[in-house]
């Protein structure tokens, strides 16, 4: 039977919030050994955390099922934590009743909301070797909790998540949530190259030591947290086990589905930014904690095309909307420089990292001066057609547009071969001993 292990506060003194975790991490001072977690030692083994916000009528029903669950089925030491995020009804009072019944319940109190605020301050702060947390309605059957676990327990993976959207997995939702969460993890799929399926599903769980390492370079403190984790786990070349669940929607779910849907892009957007900009150190982050047997690269080519055929697609809209404007005060040769040359600099800039994964600023200057090359071939291959429609012709400026759009099309096949073949060409690598 569990009992109470002391890690972490029942609360925090003065009934302050805990302190806030930094904007920037460090980078792990040994690398994390990927051996099975000591079982038999008497330390807590897991720290299931739910994240609670104005959940008075779930959270006991909730909390002593997931207890009575975890008494009977999981055999090692256990916390469950319950972190409250600024609640305005009694959840709060019913939590702190709970942990003063339960030895192996303890309540965590935030002053501000946020998942992922809630979520980082707990398991920064948990001395379980495994970190876990779930959505406080149980959509998902326990029963996947031990899948979960086992392959961080073994040294196998470093997370581990549900899924609902593996075809083993038995959901229960509406069109409308099924609809927007395949669309979601579609998204990600396109423009992060992201490879896990469900990015959003309340069920996971990672090594502690690994959370250590990564949670000060996650930023949102709300819904996208989860992803931004797994996405910055992936690029660092750390392994995410995948778990079907059986899982039923909750038709009482407070969780406003369009204002997550449109933070969710936001996010998206700022952590392409962030790894193009190097605010999140991917490179330094794969070196110190990498799998090097299992690391994948960017080096797929159907990957690479779509997160290149994405860039370039967004790539397509900056220039002609550059175009568009510049030849309100230019000729449509001088409009079409200007253009595709921003776009050409901003383009190569986001295949660097996003398409062909090179971060950091090794070979920056190089890949610009390459991607300026292709740019002439680029500027050259439209600047004709450009020539070319207006030998003898005074076309219309729809036409002209449809040209040049076409041009750019073209332009765009050609850089991506040149820029796989040439400027982010993986070096051959030759068996050790090979002269």
């Amino acid at each position: 039977m569990a009992t109470h292990s002391g890690s972490l506060p029942a609360e925090p003194p003065g009934g302050q919030e805990p302190a806030e975790v930094p904007a920037v991490g460090r980078m792990p001072a040994i690398r994390p050994e990927r051996t099975p977690v000591p079982t038999s030692d008497g330390t807590v083994v897991l720290d299931v955390a739910l994240p609670v916000y104005n959940e008075e009528a779930a959270l006991e029903p909730a909390v002593r099922r997931l207890h009575s669950y975890l008494k009977d089925s999981f055999p090692h030491r256990f916390v469950i934590t319950i972190a409250d995020n600024a609640s305005t009804d009694s959840t709060l009072e019913i939590a702190r009743s709970l942990c003063a019944e339960l030895s192996d319940v303890r309540v965590v109190h935030l002053d501000r909301k946020g998942r992922g605020r809630a979520l980082r301050t707990v398991w920064l702060a948990s001395e379980a070797a495994v970190v876990a947390y779930m959505d406080v309605d149980l959509s998902t059957d326990l029963a996947a909790l031990g899948p979960l676990i086992a392959p961080l327990l073994s040294g196998h993976s470093d997370l581990s998540v549900g899924t609902r959207l593996n075809r083993n997995s038995r959901v229960v939702r509406g069109a409308k949530r099924e609809f927007i969460s395949r669309s979601y993890n579609l998204v990600l799929r396109g423009s992060l190259g992201a490879r896990f399926s469900d990015a959003q599903c309340g069920f996971k769980a990672i090594r502690s030591d690994i959370a250590r390492a990564l949670l000060p370079w996650t930023a949102d403190d709300a819904w996208f947290f989860d992803t931004e984790l797994l996405v910055i786990a992936e690029r660092a070349g750390l392994r995410v086990a995948e778990v079907p669940v059986d899982w039923t929607d909750d038709p009482d779910s407070s969780v406003d589905i369009l204002r997550t849907s449109i933070d969710d892009l936001k996010g998206i957007v700022r952590i392409g930014r962030d790894m193009m900009t190097g605010r999140i150190p991917v490179a330094e982050l794969r070196d110190a904690l990498g799998r090097n047997a299992t690391d994948r690269s960017s080096g797929a080519l159907l990957g690479q095309m779509v997160r290149f055929g994405v860039i370039g697609a967004f790539s397509t809209l900056a220039y002609l909307a550059l175009f568009i404007l510049m030849r309100t005060i230019a000729d449509a040769q001088a409009a079409n420089f200007v253009a595709l040359l921003i776009t050409a600099v901003a383009n190569t800039a986001a295949n660097r990292r996003l398409t062909f994964g090179v971060a950091g600023r090794t070979g920056a200057v190089r890949h610009q001066f390459q991607g300026l090359v292709v740019f002439v071939l680029g500027l050259a291959l439209t600047s004709g057609a450009l020539f070319w429609l207006h030998s003898g012709h005074e076309p219309s400026r729809g036409v002209e547009v449809a040209v040049v759009v076409g041009a750019n099309l073209l332009a765009t096949l050609l850089k991506f071969i040149l820029f796989r073949v040439w400027v982010f060409k993986h070096p051959r690598r030759h068996p050790a001993g090979a002269h």
